[in-house]
């Protein structure tokens, strides 16, 4: 909105100081900046309305340290998460650029979902929210959106270097959509082209990419047109299931899900950044994205609203997000990991998330076998998720939250180093 009012005034009133709005990073600062005074100047205000309708939070009887003091803090603070990145996202970013419209679906369609689960559990008075199946028919909702949008949308495309006018790789699904990038190295000049191609990054792979239609082509090259789209849409929403549901169970302990996903969004940030930059991208021989680096501004924002949530919602919790942040906030990194071209990489930036779900699965499944082999249920952990079997064993959560940070920063630059272990 900015970007459009500033460019005018510059090209028609010739504003000095207009023509910063051009420039990516200083947008993007400017995002970070506006969603830390929304989430921690609104988030005051909302934390004080929210005491006001006693709208707090339910809390189970877990045989937990400290948890009947958390009993009716207030809860759907996932609302001032929401709020600090689309306002900030909507006055800096080029929203008519299709990355930027996708993640503002993505974040308030499971917001939504969040949103109505919470409505039921505090004003319903319904401990068990939003049934399952409506919050996984939400999940493969937003996974179908994504899907179809990457595959079909022509604004999304990657760049591809071309011999005698053609693609250079890749089957005859991927279609080439724009000629005429042109690069000079050392005397000899290569052309590139704007490639319509589903392709996925690989990581630790010397040839460190896979096409969706390659894995179409095993069902026969007449499947091929139908398989593909199929394949690739069911692939996102398995993504993005996983990670919002991964979310979900990680927010249990005060500061726990919000300090990771801050740690995650500083690393999609940085794979976005390079792979919207052609030279960086060209240099670390990683996938050119035309057009992804307006997508830096929405994720500043996302890190910002995240760190300025974490400002209340760090032990002791003043406000906790509810699945209305939780949701939203999985959904968003599985949707930008799916624009980026990263979710293969998904087990490792995520990997706090990826063992608090294994954590219950194999709880429950190991339970139910026990059950049914011997008569009676047996447990791995004295509790899942995870993060409930550390305060089983005594663990302080603030304790249990920081070191769960570190594992999360660990695997953040063990992701940003997969770029050269090829």
């Amino acid at each position: 909105m900015l970007y459009h009012l500033f460019t005018y005034l510059r090209e028609h009133f010739n504003m000095p100081g207009a023509g910063v709005f051009y420039f990516i990073s200083f947008r993007t600062a400017m995002a970070i900046i506006l969603s830390l005074i929304i989430s921690l100047v609104f988030g005051k205000s909302l934390i004080k309305y929210l005491h006001r309708k006693q709208i707090g939070e339910t809390v189970r009887d877990l045989g937990l340290e400290g948890e009947k003091q958390k009993k009716g803090t207030p809860t759907m603070g996932g609302i001032i998460i929401i709020a600090a990145i689309i306002i900030p996202t909507l006055l800096f970013a080029r929203v008519e650029n299709v990355y930027i419209l996708l993640m503002l679906i993505s974040t308030i369609w499971l917001g939504l979902v969040g949103f109505l689960d919470d409505y039921i559990k505090v004003f319903r008075k319904n401990k068990e929210g939003l049934a399952g199946r409506f919050k996984i028919l939400g999940q493969i909702g937003l996974g179908i959106i994504v899907g179809l949008t990457m595959y079909y949308n022509e604004n999304v495309y990657i760049i591809r270097e071309t011999t005698g006018g053609k693609p250079a790789v890749y089957s005859s699904v991927d279609k080439v959509m724009k000629e005429g990038i042109i690069k000079i190295e050392k005397g000899t000049t290569r052309t590139y082209a704007h490639v319509k191609s589903v392709v996925t990054t690989i990581p630790f792979a010397k040839n460190h990419e896979m096409s969706y239609s390659k894995m179409a082509s095993w069902f026969g090259e007449s499947a091929m047109h139908w398989m593909t789209p199929l394949i690739y849409i069911l692939f996102v929403t398995v993504i993005i299931v996983a990670v919002s549901n991964g979310a979900n169970i990680t927010d249990g302990l005060d500061g726990l899900a919000t300090g990771t996903s801050a740690i995650i969004g500083i690393c999609l940030a940085f794979f976005a950044y390079l792979s919207g930059h052609f030279n960086f991208a060209n240099y670390l021989n990683i996938m050119p994205i035309p057009n992804l680096d307006e997508l830096s501004i929405f994720i500043g924002a996302f890190v910002g609203a995240c760190i300025g949530f974490l400002w209340y919602n760090s032990y002791p919790a003043q406000v906790f997000m509810g699945d209305t942040g939780s949701l939203a906030l999985g959904g968003i990194i599985a949707s930008l990991a799916i624009i980026i071209r990263k979710e293969l990489l998904i087990p490792i930036i995520c990997g706090v998330f990826l063992v608090e779900n294994l954590s219950v699965m194999i709880q429950v499944g190991y339970f139910k076998w026990t059950k049914r082999k011997y008569g009676e249920g047996r447990r791995i952990f004295l509790m899942s998720p995870l993060h409930h079997h550390y305060q089983k064993l005594g663990y302080h959560e603030s304790k249990i939250a920081i070191r769960f940070w570190i594992i999360g920063i660990v695997l953040a630059v063990l992701s940003i180093v997969t770029l050269k272990l090829q």
